[in-house]
């Protein structure tokens, strides 16, 4: 066997590690080395080799929210770990009910929710999933939230208008999450109003990595359908050597779009629209239409979250958008049937990495501008 597989295992039968030296003593007992990865400080910046990486999973323990088991058993499958048991369900007066069908005492616990579809629903559920693991004596509670809800409810934007983020904020700590994981916040401030350590992990690595493989991005311009993601697309648009432009708009309410007008020049170029969040996708769908009209040869949508609420699909398929590609933050597999522009980037391997280095008491800095191999 390997060197670096050689490690004890639990009564669970996962292998059992500490944060730091494992991976040395295993290399010394045999004599031999895994290759090219031979110090810690390389671990940190390159990821451990996957023998290692096996070794050093003891005492994490994945649980999964009813909507986010999709992304749960992909970080569970990198990890080389199950997805624990977990039962949800409601009695007749609506109320969530949650079992953990496995012992967490004294385990690393890291539970995956979700922020779209039935929001309040799903967030009920992650809270109290949450406290039934601090009851039970967790030893460390991480809520892996990928796409945060309510974010865009940060600020008080009109007069006697609630900071509905901060409150989310609020009830996670209160319930026992010791340590956050999300992605691409809706405004980075957020992290602000914890006062528990907050991972804000970017799917831009993802998304350069899907573009480089599957777009013809040479005659590219990056385009954002609205000034607020003005830093979003010019830091893509430096990663891949693009130009960029922005979409301005004015809304007169909330998800209704009044007008657009085009700042830079997409002429006889394909178009690559980079937004963080699609909700009904009628911006999305609009910001397609003004960049066909102004020349562009065809438009590729990308996000990171998408919620597609309502008629979000319909309007996705009769747009002049080609290709929609989305990370897996939020489950959209179940509406791949009715739209073949829907395709997906798949985030699971930087959410496991994160989750590996967090146990082991690793920097996560390198996910931010790398995809995990």
């Amino acid at each position: 066997p390997d060197a670096c597989s050689a490690a004890p295992r639990d009564t669970h039968g996962t292998r059992r590690t500490r944060a730091a030296g494992t991976h040395a003593e295993a290399e010394q007992a045999s004599g031999k080395r895994c290759p090219g990865k031979s110090s810690r400080a390389n671990h940190a910046r390159n990821g451990l080799c996957r023998s290692s990486f096996a070794m050093s999973m003891g005492n994490i323990r994945i649980i999964a929210g009813s909507r986010s088991r999709g992304l749960a058993e992909g970080i569970a499958k990198r990890l080389g770990l199950p997805v624990e048991n977990c039962s949800v369900s409601k009695f007749a007066n609506q109320e969530t009910s949650v079992e953990l069908g496995a012992s967490v005492r004294g385990e690393d616990v890291f539970i995956v929710g979700c922020g779209s579809g039935e929001v309040n629903d799903n967030l009920m559920e992650l809270l109290i999933m949450i406290n039934a693991c601090k009851y039970a004596s967790a030893k460390r509670i991480t809520a892996l939230l990928p796409n945060y809800p309510y974010a865009r409810q940060d600020k008080k934007d009109k007069s006697r208008a609630p900071i509905s983020a901060k409150l989310v904020a609020n009830m996670l700590t209160v319930a026992g999450a010791e340590h956050i994981i999300t992605m691409d916040l809706h405004a980075s401030q957020i992290q602000g109003f914890f006062d528990v350590p907050v991972d804000n992990l970017y799917a831009e690595p993802a998304i350069v990595k899907y573009i480089r493989e599957n777009i013809d991005y040479e005659n590219a311009v990056v385009v954002s359908p609205d000034a607020g993601g003005a830093k979003r697309v010019t830091s893509l648009a430096d990663r891949l050597g693009l130009d960029f432009a922005i979409i301005h708009k004015e809304r007169k309410v909330a998800n209704e779009v009044a007008s657009m007008v085009l700042v830079g020049r997409v002429d006889g170029r394909v178009a690559l629209l980079v937004d963080d969040i699609a909700d009904t996708c009628g911006t999305m769908c609009m910001a397609a239409d003004k960049l066909i009209e102004a020349g562009a040869k065809s438009v590729h949508a990308i996000l990171t979250h998408g919620l597609f609420s309502g008629k979000a699909v319909e309007k996705i398929n009769a747009s002049k958008i080609e290709t929609i590609a989305v990370t897996n933050t939020c489950p959209h597999d179940h509406l791949k049937g009715s739209c073949k522009k829907i395709h997906t980037i798949d985030v699971s391997s930087t959410f496991a990495e994160a989750v590996r280095r967090t146990h082991n008491g690793e920097s996560v800095s390198y996910l931010f501008t790398h995809v995990p191999l």
